[in-house]
């Protein structure tokens, strides 16, 4: 007796009709998918996951050699990462019964009267037919367009063919390859990390006035285009390529642009875009919209009612859409239709997040400010290499869409908050580090928060509740939440662990998907093994190719341990934004160069060494807060020669740019004033240069107090001293900033050894323990027990390690190099510090000057209107001029 019985997959998800599929009842109809692309592979997810193989023969015709792979992570390919890597999902799909992928089978017809689809030199039956044929890449009608040398950056096909070409170029020319990237968009970005990655010097070639026009605004672009350029990455914006020229071997060698000038081009990617693969339909006799694309209704349905269309061959809701995310979710909705359901596509989120040439890009919603009435939010921090825009309603309170560049960390908060009310200051979710962000764990079920997988807050919530799920890696599997793009893998994250902790369940503290540890645990496993490189590390403790998150505390682990010059090899890759080239970034591109001056001493001749520098250079100093001085309007290519005229005065790098120690403020102490106790002053220089270079979880300061009258503040700093009659008190774990932490009493009456003994101790207890950008305030509440338990650490020596801290301390004095020296010794770290590849020495003609007090400064955006206009400023007699 024949059972009827229902599919045993009862999750719906948004999308997942209530209609039951009935198995056993009829013969097993045919399926044939035309593409075997990323949104094929979520169709046949999708039907399998519902039971569809029982009732459905499911056949996927790709014309590339590989199974289903993501096509958003090309890049890492560069990386020396197997194209294995990139394959999606379980190989299994592919070997269960009913479901059959074949690779390197081009369908050459669609047979609509007949249902038959022509491939492999046969014929395949089909009840129902899907066309998932994606897109192709572009190429603009350039003379020499299809020279040998010239790319388009697509398949994994086309990346490997790059590399081979680039790398066979640089032995046969026996130099750095020169490569040009035609295209300033998502895909030119993309290909432009990944020709700097294969060791080429790039230059990236925009048509529009900024990079990545579609996704950010003129500000937004140009805050991108300083990050890049100061990776050695060359950007042209407003000009259009007209020739391409070979050389004698017929092999591309230049480009020519419309105003006729010329650059070396040993390799050329065309990257400007992308058209559906629309030629079966338009062969089939399917509609096509006006300007290409498949024709379909919100069912993906196109004007044949057996024939579907799905991503970005589909041209649905009235256009066609260019995202990984839109697509899955029309590959669910005709999973459903399939299966007699009635979900529909009514458009999708174009929200996208990216991390290009190592820089963290994002835009969601009315990025633009389309709306009537919107406002902008704007915060700019040019020194740190960030630019942030939310766009809200007119009354400042419901958030419609927003642009990150430089620090995309809010983005996974704030794209599931779009519609909603954000609360009375919108400030709050773009502030840096130091204030905390408003919890995305607060948010409601409803709130989308994977949108390539449409998975809602809720849905994240109970897989946690309902099913079983009890780490991230389980709420992945069941519910897809961050398997695509990845860029909702930190919220979703939070959800979970939040979820776990109410819960009772404890939370895992690995540092990121890539390490099962903690910061402090990747420390001890470096510290152990002598480890002294990313490779090692990742290759014997961790998975994948690492993150922004793990390869910075890598960097910071391996400096600390003395593994080697931050631009020492695959170091570079690994640091954050300034140390790359060992300056903070400014608002307009230049630099800004701190020498130290250990206790704020400095001699007349090292002031007159530091005065004709900055004279000599055109340079705008000031005294910092932190008792130095800072130069400011250092171009890129002049950092090594200001360097060497400094380190020749006897200078050295102060590290103003790292997580490390910054300074030790100091008064003149009893050498000088009347109600000086102690000597301050020389205390406060050995502190600085004892701890200098000292790499750490989050910057470090320190200052040193003569008597009680604090002139030296030293009750604001991670380690303040006091000096009473008696010797030193000691305070630890204030800060100054968006939080202020007025420090904490730690130990009193110290002896100038004892004193230099605790501070030792409790740095490196700090450095081995704390989590990454965590102040030494924060880190004093996250330990058990305290400044109690630290106190009893440091002078009691609970944990027996007192030693081993010790001995940690005196090896990092006695490896300590000065940086800048070191670099100013190697031709190749000197590499970097060029203004233009092709230029190094040319200065950028887009610095504008105002003279202002005697010094100059950046010209705002009405100075520089003013100045292109040819005008003449009429505000307190300023100077405005070109560099």
């Amino acid at each position: 007796m024949r059972q009827l019985f229902l599919s045993g997959n009862t999750e719906m998800s948004p999308l997942t009709s209530t209609v039951p599929t009935v198995h056993g009842m009829t013969p097993k109809k045919k399926l044939a998918v035309v593409g075997a692309g990323m949104v094929a592979h979520r169709l046949v997810e999708a039907l399998v996951e519902r039971g569809a193989d029982e009732d459905w023969d499911i056949e996927v015709f790709g014309d590339e050699t590989r199974p289903p792979y993501d096509r958003v992570a090309l890049t890492s390919f560069f990386s020396d990462r197997d194209p294995e890597d990139l394959l999606l999902g379980d190989g299994g799909l592919w070997r269960r019964p009913g479901v059959r992928l074949y690779r390197g089978s081009i369908v050459s017809r669609i047979d609509r009267e007949a249902r038959q689809v022509h491939a492999r030199g046969t014929t395949f039956d089909y009840d129902q037919l899907v066309l998932a044929t994606g897109s192709y890449a572009t190429v603009p009608p350039v003379e020499g367009s299809d020279l040998p040398g010239t790319f388009v950056y697509r398949t994994v096909d086309d990346v490997a063919e790059l590399r081979a070409w680039v790398i066979d170029r640089e032995a046969a020319l026996g130099r750095r390859v020169s490569g040009v990237v035609v295209g300033g968009g998502l895909l030119g970005l993309g290909a432009a990390g990944a020709l700097t990655a294969l060791g080429a010097d790039t230059t990236v070639v925009e048509f529009a006035d900024w990079l990545m026009p579609l996704q950010v605004d003129r500000a937004g672009g140009a805050a991108l285009r300083r990050i890049i350029e100061q990776m050695g990455v060359t950007v042209r914006t407003s000009t259009a390529t007209s020739k391409l020229r070979a050389g004698r071997d017929g092999k591309i060698a230049r480009m020519q642009f419309a105003d006729g000038e010329r650059v070396r081009a040993d390799v050329v990617v065309f990257a400007t875009g992308v058209r559906p693969r629309d030629e079966l339909a338009r062969e089939a006799g399917l509609e096509l919209a006006d300007r290409g694309g498949v024709v379909a209704d919100e069912g993906c349905r196109t004007s044949d009612e057996s024939i579907y269309a799905i991503g970005e061959v589909a041209h649905v809701a009235g256009r066609l859409w260019g995202l990984v995310g839109p697509g899955y979710t029309m590959a669910e909705v005709v999973a459903d239709r399939l299966l007699g359901g009635t979900a529909a596509f009514r458009g999708a989120d174009l929200s996208t997040k990216l991390k290009l040439l190592g820089v963290d890009v994002a835009s969601f919603g009315d990025a633009f400010a389309s709306a009537i009435g919107s406002l902008e939010v704007v915060y700019a921090d040019p020194t740190a290499g960030v630019y942030k825009k939310l766009v809200m309603s007119d009354d400042a309170k419901t958030l419609l869409g927003g642009m990150l560049v430089g620090d995309a960390s809010a983005y996974t908060n704030l794209r599931p908050m779009l519609g909603r009310t954000l609360g009375s200051d919108p400030t709050g979710w773009l502030l840096p580090e130091g204030i905390e962000a408003p919890s995305g764990s607060g948010l409601p079920d409803e709130a989308n928060v994977c949108s390539c997988n449409g998975v809602s807050a809720g849905a994240i919530r109970c897989a946690v509740t309902e099913q079983g799920c009890t780490d991230l890696a389980g709420v992945k599997a069941c519910t897809r939440a961050g398997t695509s793009c990845g860029s909702c893998v930190a919220l979703v994250k939070k959800l979970v662990d939040t979820q776990l902790s109410e819960a009772g369940i404890e939370v895992s503290t690995a540092l990121c998907e890539h390490f099962a540890f903690t910061r402090a645990q990747l420390f001890d496993i470096v510290r152990v093994s002598q480890i002294s490189t990313f490779t090692e590390l990742v290759k014997q403790h961790g998975s994948g190719r690492g993150c922004d998150i793990c390869r910075p505390v890598a960097a910071s682990i391996l400096s600390t341990l003395g593994k080697g010059h931050v631009l020492d090899g695959e170091n570079a890759a690994l640091q954050d934004t300034n140390d790359h080239v060992m300056a903070n970034l400014q608002k307009d591109g230049t630099y800004s160069v701190v020498p130290r001056i250990p206790g704020g001493e400095v001699t007349p001749a090292g002031l007159i060494a530091i005065g004709q520098v900055a004279s000599d250079f055109g340079l705008y100093t000031k005294i910092t807060g932190g008792q130095r001085i800072d130069l400011f309007g250092a171009r890129i290519e002049q950092l090594p020669e200001i360097w060497r005229r400094l380190v020749r005065a006897g200078f050295e790098s102060g590290h103003a740019y790292g997580k490390s120690l910054r300074t030790v403020k100091s008064c003149v102490g009893q050498s000088w004033c009347r109600y000086g106790v102690q000597d301050s002053t020389s205390l406060a220089i050995d502190l600085e240069l004892r701890y200098r270079g000292l790499r750490s979880p989050h910057k470090i300061k320190l200052g040193v107090s003569g008597c009680a009258r604090e002139c030296a503040e030293a009750r604001s700093k991670d380690v303040g001293v006091i000096a009473t009659d008696n010797g030193w008190n000691m305070y630890v774990g204030g800060n100054g900033g968006f939080t202020p932490r007025h420090a904490q009493l730690f130990a009193e009456d110290l002896s100038t050894n004892e004193l230099v003994r605790a501070i030792d101790r409790f740095l490196m207890y700090y450095i081995r323990t704390a989590d990454r950008l965590q102040r030494t305030a924060p880190w004093l509440e996250s330990i058990e027990g305290g400044i109690d338990a630290v106190r009893a650490v440091v002078l009691d020596d609970s944990l027996g390690i007192g030693a081993d801290l010790d001995a940690a301390v005196a090896e990092h004095v006695d490896s300590y190099k000065d940086e800048w020296a070191a670099t100013l010794a190697d031709d190749r770290k000197l590499e970097r510090f060029a203004s233009f590849v092709n230029a190094p020495q040319t200065p950028d003609p887009d610095l504008v000057y105002v003279q202002e007090r005697g010094q100059r400064r950046p010209a705002d955006e009405a100075e520089r209107a003013v100045l292109i206009a040819g005008s003449h400023l009429p505000v307190r007699e300023k100077e405005v001029g070109h560099v």
